[in-house]
């Protein structure tokens, strides 16, 4: 591997400078805490009722041509898995008070911890710094208004608000000439092998950086990143290898 000098780092945002993860669980906390006294079901079907949204969320393909926002069809998906698991619709509003509850709680959660400012501030004094996440643009662009991150980057790319999102090459193209730089000086750090990783090799980028918070081992697979850290916080000693 060439190891030479480094000019730009992509970072995606979620589950690699934020644990997006850990504030949903602690959003559908909340929800079922709500259903259980306003809703009067019991911890099973409340614990169904979260599992199906979860479903629904993951599964999720938001498209905004039809007319809906995005509030509307996350609404909906918490109104269906109350159907579902109790078999009796709750109506709009019931499911419009869990998909608020849920939505505030998540982002309230939300934190981009000192550490992990600090790391962005430090870096962002020797390289340009490129924020590359995917996902529905009202979405995104509201974790990253909760967290205050966008002055800490160069730029700041949302997957939504583009034809093509990670793994596309179309993307990461845009993120080059925002930063005016070629692929090769450019590493991409992130915790999803199938964007963060897959997308950064495809692109040609001079390293992908696999965050695995979770320190599972590495799936088999064509995907190979070329350094794994367990948190964003380890990425200096990569660096180094570039200095």
């Amino acid at each position: 591997m060439d190891r030479s000098g480094v000019d730009a780092i992509l970072f995606d945002l979620d589950n690699t400078l934020i644990d997006t993860a850990g504030a949903g669980r602690g959003a559908i906390q909340k929800v079922c805490e709500l259903l259980k006294t306003c809703g009067g079901h019991d911890a099973a079907t409340t614990g169904d009722v979260c599992q199906r949204f979860a479903h629904k969320l993951l599964q999720e393909v938001y498209e905004p041509s039809q007319g809906r926002s995005i509030d509307d069809v996350r609404a909906d998906h918490w109104r269906e898995a109350i159907q579902e698991a109790a078999g009796s619709d709750p109506g709009r509003d019931l499911a419009a008070r869990c998909y608020r509850l849920w939505k505030e709680t998540r982002l309230q959660l939300l934190a981009l911890t000192p550490e992990v400012r600090g790391l962005l501030l430090e870096l962002g004094r020797s390289y340009k710094l490129l924020l590359l996440t995917n996902g529905e643009s009202q979405t995104q662009r509201e974790k990253i208004r909760a967290v205050a991150c966008e002055g800490l980057f160069s730029q700041v790319v949302v997957g939504g608000e583009h034809a093509e999102e990670k793994p596309a090459p179309s993307i990461f193209s845009h993120c080059f000439q925002l930063l005016a730089v070629r692929p090769q000086d450019c590493i991409m750090v992130g915790d999803s092998l199938h964007t963060d990783i897959l997308g950064g090799i495809n692109a040609g980028v001079r390293a992908t950086v696999w965050v695995n918070g979770t320190g599972a081992d590495l799936p088999e697979g064509p995907v190979k990143p070329d350094y794994t850290i367990t948190s964003v916080l380890d990425l200096p000693k990569i660096l180094e290898d570039f200095t």
